[in-house]
Formats: structure tokens, sequence, C-alpha cells
């Protein structure tokens, strides 16, 4: 199913596009007409509407591997003096090259694809249908059995597979529901006894669980994303950090503190003399035979004699 499906859109897409690449001549003035199916008589059963229209332009050429052309491009002729344009209207093609065009897409006067109809196993009958929603798919419908109706819808979202349904007795009514999740299958529901309701779901489980660790990572990469702005700037609370305060400095007349042991030294005296030395008492001790009077001698004067 899914391969049939390849085949009737994408492939005839991919030849709609590849078709811009080759050499258009006007239709009046191609030298060699379409060749014809012996099984449609003389018409290539054109869906485009142009015929006996003054305001229709038709353009053919020549797609890939074609000996005459088999693509065929409808142009509206829009406004009138210098605003008079043409807007691309409708194209089609015949992609087995048989004579008979079995691809065809219209557009809106913007240029955007609208919608799009094949013959995807070439009995004459159209069997898929392709709708687009601002330049994208939004739908797809294919007939199975040949009945003209769809048996099979697939729903897009920007462009994306979402979900799709399948009537796989032919009833009328969807029993196989599939969901997607960006594009991928992530279960399918069955109705067994095709009452209109699922009776089991099958799911793929290791598809399921690469979805919820992708959810997972996304929900935690925005919680940290939160928590980044919530989180006040460094220094917005008006403080400043420690690393960036100085000691205040001490004046330049103050004594150093003394030590916890109590003991320090004292500045250095006149050039000359030495250091006094503080006690316990904290006073200057004399120093006399090696030990200390508590008094301070002061030095002796050279007395003149008669």
């Amino acid at each position: 199913m899914t391969a049939r499906f390849g085949t009737t859109a994408f492939v005839a897409s991919a030849v709609l596009l590849s078709a811009c690449g080759g050499t258009t001549t006007p239709q009046a003035a191609s030298p060699t007409a379409p060749k014809i199916a012996s099984n449609v008589g003389a018409t290539d059963q054109s869906r485009c509407d142009y015929k006996g229209r003054p305001d229709r332009e038709s353009v053919e050429s020549e797609g890939p591997g074609a000996m005459t052309p088999n693509i065929r491009r409808v142009f509206g002729i829009l406004g009138e003096g210098d605003d008079r344009r043409r807007v691309l209207f409708c194209r089609e093609v015949d992609t087995n090259l048989d004579g008979v065009k079995d691809v065809v897409r219209t557009y809106n006067d913007k240029g955007d694809p609208v919608e799009e109809e094949a013959d995807s196993n070439y009995d004459g009958k159209v069997d898929t249908w392709i709708h687009f929603a601002g330049g994208r798919i939004s739908k797809v419908e294919i007939d199975h059995n040949g009945d003209g109706l769809p048996d099979e819808t697939r729903f897009y979202i920007k462009g994306v597979l979402s979900r799709a349904q399948r009537d796989t007795n032919f009833d009328g009514k969807p029993d196989v529901w599939e969901v997607y999740a960006d594009g991928e299958l992530e279960r399918i529901g069955v109705d067994l006894d095709y009452d209109g309701h699922v009776d089991r779901w099958d799911r793929d489980e290791v598809a399921h669980r690469a979805a919820e660790e992708k959810e997972r990572a996304e929900e935690e990469k925005e919680d940290a994303a939160k928590k980044a702005e919530e989180a006040p700037p460094p220094g917005a609370s008006g403080t400043t950090p420690a690393a960036a305060t100085k000691p205040a400095e001490k004046s330049s007349g103050a004594m150093p503190e003394q030590s916890a042991g109590g003991s320090g030294t004292a500045p250095a005296g006149p050039a000359g003399t030495a250091p006094a030395s503080n006690d316990a008492s904290g006073k200057n001790p004399k120093k006399t035979g090696g030990k200390s009077t508590g008094k301070t001698t002061a030095p002796a004067k050279n007395l003149d004699l008669p």
C-alpha cells in the first residue's frame, strides 16, 4: 500500500518537477503531434481547461526519455496593458509515455498548487487525489478497488504526515487507523469486527520509547532555560562579592598591632643607640652586670677638672 502511494503521488510529482528543464514550444508550432494511444482514440484525455478559451495559453514540452511532447502547461492570461501577465493554472503529464495524460495538477492565480489527480495504474480512471494548503500537501485520498471512491485517506500537518485511515473491506467505513509522530508511524488501531470502534492497538515500542526520550530531553532543556532566566545576575542584590573587598588600610602613624603573645619590638631609637627593650612591667630596665635593676642610667658626662 505504501509503495503504491509513493508511486502514485511522488513519482508523478517528480516527473512534473523534472519537466521544468525540458525544451518548451508553443502547441500550434509543434512539428510533431503526440503519439496516440490505441485504446483512447484521438484524445490524450486532457483534464486542463483551455480549449476554446482566449484567456488561456497552452505550451507543450518533452520530459526525460520522451520522443514527443508529454507535458502540457496551461497559463491564464491575467490583467490588461502593462499589467498583463501569464500565470500557471494547470499542468498535466503523460508519465508512462502512452499518449494519455495520467497526472494533472491545478494552481490558483498566485501559482500555488491546489489539487492533483492521478491515474496510478493507467486504466484510464483517476484513483488518487492530492490536496494542497499553503503550497504543501494537506490530504491524500486513494481508491484501491476502482470504484471511484477513496478507501484510504492521509492527513498532513504543514506537509508532514500526521494520521491515516483505511477501509480494508470496502464498506465505506474506515477500519484501520494510523497515528504518526514527526512523520514516523507510532501506533495502529484495528477494528476487527467492523463495528466502527478500535478493538486492538498495535504500537511500535522502539519508536514510542524514542519519542518519549525526545520529549523528556526537550522538557529538561526548557526547564534549564527557564531556571537560567529566573536566576538573578551576579551583583544584582546590591552586595559586593567578598573576593572583591579590600581590607581597610591602617593610618601611617599607628603602631603595629601587638601579637597575642604580648611581645613586640619597639621602634628603633636615635641613630647610634641601641633600641630599648621592655620588661614585663613595661619599664626599661638597666642592665648592670647582666642583671636588670628596673632603672635607666644616663650616660656619664666628661667633667673638666681644675
